[in-house]
């Protein structure tokens, strides 16, 4: 996981940097140059997609109990829409041309496309939503099921709040996702479409690129990091018990002592 969590920061850190020299008006550009970017940037969000992907398929596996059967259903779902993704993925960049445009004495880089893709990227994003969606609902179910079996035996304890802290952490990275992937769909809407420099489509690029980012390298990570820092106060709180323990212990020795003196 350690590994997972470095490899979406410091992705992180490429995307935003690629980001800023392909759509920063004042950093010039080449053809060549806008269009590896552009491809160096969707390969990138692959890449991320893969390695979220794993991450909640570990955090179910771990909610189920380490089933088999869900592993392999999940891993089956993932594998196959992940395939469908790259495919379409690839084809998208074979097909698109990046050129450089000087526009009042500022540099842009335009992607268009070469052929009739207009239904292969909104198509990844929906199939990706299908995996968020069924990644979540099997969350909440097995979530339900926890929290009705501690409630019939009226405890808590660290379990419920275990889940309790995935749960609220899947739920805001789902929610982030379905916000990125609702402005991603948007994108290639005919409006937008028909006058991509005008200063409603550079502001609506401008959010939905935030909103991708925020998912990706903002609330991924913390999928990871939500159960690190629950595990940490887990292990403080028993120091602390344990502190508290030999504190009475070594004060009642100390009392019997003194009595029997």
């Amino acid at each position: 996981m350690t590994f997972l969590y470095l490899s979406l920061r410091y992705i992180g850190i490429g995307y935003a940097v690629i980001n800023i020299l392909l759509w920063v008006p004042t950093i010039p550009a080449t053809d060549a140059g806008c269009h590896i970017m552009y491809g160096a940037i969707n390969w990138m969000a692959d890449v991320v997609d893969v390695i979220l992907g794993v991450i909640i398929i570990t955090r179910l596996r771990a909610m189920y109990q380490r089933s088999r059967k869900v592993l392999i259903f999940l891993v089956a779902i993932f594998v196959a829409i992940r395939i469908a993704n790259a495919v379409m993925a690839a084809i998208t960049v074979m097909h698109i041309s990046g050129e450089e445009f000087i526009l009042s004495g500022t540099y842009q880089c335009m992607i268009a496309n070469t052929g009739d893709l207009s239904l292969l990227a909104p198509m990844t994003w929906v199939l990706s939503t299908v995996w968020e969606v069924i990644a979540l609902c099997l969350a909440v179910w097995i979530a339900v099921k926890h929290f009705r079996e501690l409630r019939r035996h009226s405890t808590r304890g660290i379990i419920g709040d275990c889940f309790t802290v995935l749960m609220q952490t899947h739920i805001s990275y789902f929610a982030s996702f379905l916000a990125a992937s609702c402005f991603g769909i948007g994108l290639f809407s005919p409006t937008l479409s028909a006058d991509p420099f005008s200063l409603e489509t550079q502001t609506y690029l401008g959010v939905a690129e935030i909103f991708q980012f925020v998912q990706m390298f903002v609330l991924g990570p913390r999928l990871i990091l939500s159960i690190r820092e629950y595990h940490a106060k887990l292990v403080a709180d028993y120091d602390t018990a344990s502190a508290m323990t030999s504190i009475a212990f070594q004060e009642c020795v100390h009392v019997e002592t003194s009595s029997s003196v």
